[in-house]
């Protein structure tokens, strides 16, 4: 990996880090370009092999799926997942197993150096309260700005630094693991991406009988081998039926006591 291709995926983290507005916010930052399947095919371009990257961010993906960031309190920073674990897996050989191996606690340093930088960042938070005391909008603006610096500082540079020296480092270590770790890494790196979506039933479902149509659709997609694009649009047509046969006759017995109503009081 070269130090160009190091700086711009370094480049491409801090963009989509948590907290940085050049995207139209978290809108096109944090979740869209810091997410691990875009960030795959980001690094994909740069590194010239776009499958691996897309194979590697699905991988991540998936893992993470189910989480959540209440009040800006990020369990694991997906974006160092991302960014270092996909070009550091595809740099050393690797696949989507090696890419979620080096996720797991490269989101948790990711955690810990963005509690850093937050914490860093109250000075201007501060700064900037005092100007809108005084009503310097000037002073607001350079407080908001200033606050992205620590953010570019930390991101740019521990992102490249790590892709560019760890790549070997990354590749050393797979190519000196015994074959019943990588056994290992492989099988952990399949449930690791079922545990992410057990997560996200376990926030969408309401009812527990809603599982069955989780179970009922995986059933469908591996005896048939129908698309996932397919499956989706036949389970629009369900969910619709089903809103349709529950919510249906009581709108249309409402309109018909509104109606009943509004006769009664003429």
């Amino acid at each position: 990996m070269s130090l160009f291709q190091a700086l711009l995926i370094g480049i491409f983290a801090y963009l989509g880090r948590n907290q940085v507005p050049w995207l139209f916010g978290t809108t096109g930052g944090f979740y869209c370009v810091g997410r691990p399947l875009v960030a795959g095919f980001i690094v994909g371009l740069i590194l010239g092999d776009v499958t691996t990257g897309i194979l590697c961010g699905v991988a991540i993906q998936a893992m993470y799926i189910g989480q959540i960031v209440p009040g800006g309190a990020m369990p694991s920073d997906v974006n160092y997942a991302s960014y270092i674990g996909i070009p550091l897996a595809m740099a050393a050989g690797g696949g989507a197993e090696a890419a979620i191996a080096l996720a797991i606690p490269l989101g948790a340093l990711g955690t810990a150096m963005h509690n850093f930088t937050m914490t860093l960042n109250s000075i201007w938070v501060h700064r900037g309260d005092k100007c809108a005391a005084k009503g310097d909008v000037k002073g607001i603006m350079i407080s908001n700005l200033c606050g992205t610096i620590p953010h570019l500082i930390e991101r740019v540079t521990i992102v490249a630094i790590a892709c560019y020296f760890g790549a070997p480092a990354a590749e050393a270590i797979l190519n000196a693991l015994p074959e019943i770790v990588l056994r290992f890494l492989q099988v952990g790196g399949k449930m690791l991406p079922a545990l992410g979506f057990a997560l996200l039933l376990k926030q969408i479902v309401a009812e527990k009988w809603m599982i069955i149509l989780f179970i009922f659709g995986w059933i469908i997609m591996q005896s048939t081998g129908m698309t996932t694009t397919a499956l989706t649009l036949v389970s629009v047509a369900i969910a619709l039926m089903f809103v349709m046969a529950k919510y249906g006759n009581s709108s249309a017995t409402n309109k018909e006591e509104m109606q009943g109503d509004d006769g009664y009081d003429e």
